[in-house]
């Protein structure tokens, strides 16, 4: 049995995926398998990967849900259906660079043999942004999107989530947690719940460099968009910040219900706390924010969400 799984979920994306296959295969390091799983692609997209699986039958596997699962679910499902010591997750538009695995497993192996195995563990890194084409727009995401990637305790994590997907590899211990219990309704995305397992039962790392070029294109269901188009956004749409954080607060708390007896009391406290938030009154709401580190990276983020929440 190989030492990492490499789940991939796909959509309509026969445009993309050969490309990003080979660059997988092309991995420097070669102890993999890739686990791709597509979400009722209407395109050619099945065509492609089924020639991969035909050329690489020990190394690609394809499958197709029956139903359409969405990102997040589908991501989701996917590792807790995997077996191998390490998860890596995969997008089907992007290009990895050969020491992509390579660098996140040796983060991840430094982190186990300083914490154990048994603890819950998440690696991510940064990406170099390009175009549709593979131009580079930028060599970092988080320089360019504002972002601050060391910030990964719980309560930041709690309200923003730093993971990129694309880049993110998980444990055996993390895994297990998946799959010993349902799978969550109400989560963002499926990096942000990884992220909150980590957070609040392990530990997070991070990897200074960018693994892999994170393409940019129209048909993206989440990428970087830039830290000026983010504050535009903002100010133009109000109402649906409110939601955005109606929908953290709802995530908080099936989270919570779902890992109770995981959680230590700390954490569940921190949990419970930021998922009734809406309950309390407008200064004291404030108040708990500062308080207990509820918050984003930067002033003008900050500033923006004491006027929201």
């Amino acid at each position: 049995m190989s030492t990492v799984a490499i789940v991939m979920t796909t959509y309509n994306g026969e445009k993309y995926a050969g490309e990003q296959i080979e660059s997988i295969l092309a991995s420097s390091y070669q102890d993999f398998e890739l686990f791709i799983y597509d979400d009722g692609s209407k395109d050619d997209t099945m065509a492609v990967l089924r020639s991969y699986e035909q050329q690489k039958p020990s190394m690609v596997h394809v499958f197709q849900n029956e139903n359409n699962l969405g990102v997040t679910l589908n991501f989701l499902q996917a590792t807790a259906r995997t077996t191998m010591d390490y998860v890596m997750f995969c997008d089907q538009d992007d290009v990895w660079k050969p020491d992509k695995i390579a660098v996140t497993l040796k983060r991840m192996r430094h982190m186990e043999a300083q914490l154990g195995k048994a603890s819950p563990l998440a690696v991510f890194t940064d990406t170099v942004i390009a175009d549709q084409n593979l131009n580079v727009i930028s060599g970092s995401f988080f320089c360019s999107n504002h972002l601050n990637p060391r910030k990964t305790d719980l309560p930041h994590i709690l309200m923003e989530n730093k993971l990129i997907g694309c880049t993110v590899m998980v444990n055996c211990a993390l895994r297990k947690v998946l799959q010993s219990h349902r799978l969550p309704e109400q989560a963002k995305f499926h990096d942000w719940w990884i992220a909150l397992i980590a957070a609040s039962m392990g530990k997070i790392g991070f990897v200074n460099e960018g693994t892999l070029l994170y393409r940019q294109h129209g048909g993206n269901v989440v990428g970087g968009n830039g830290f000026l188009p983010y504050v535009r956004n903002r100010i133009e749409d109000f109402k649906d910040q409110k939601e955005a954080l109606h929908i953290l607060y709802r995530q908080a708390d099936e989270f919570v219900t779902i890992y109770d007896e995981l959680l230590s009391d700390d954490s569940k406290q921190m949990i419970n706390t930021f998922a009734h938030m809406e309950e309390y009154p407008f200064i004291k709401k404030r108040m708990i924010l500062l308080h207990n580190g509820y918050l984003k990276t930067g002033i003008i983020r900050n500033f923006g969400l004491m006027i929201i929440v």
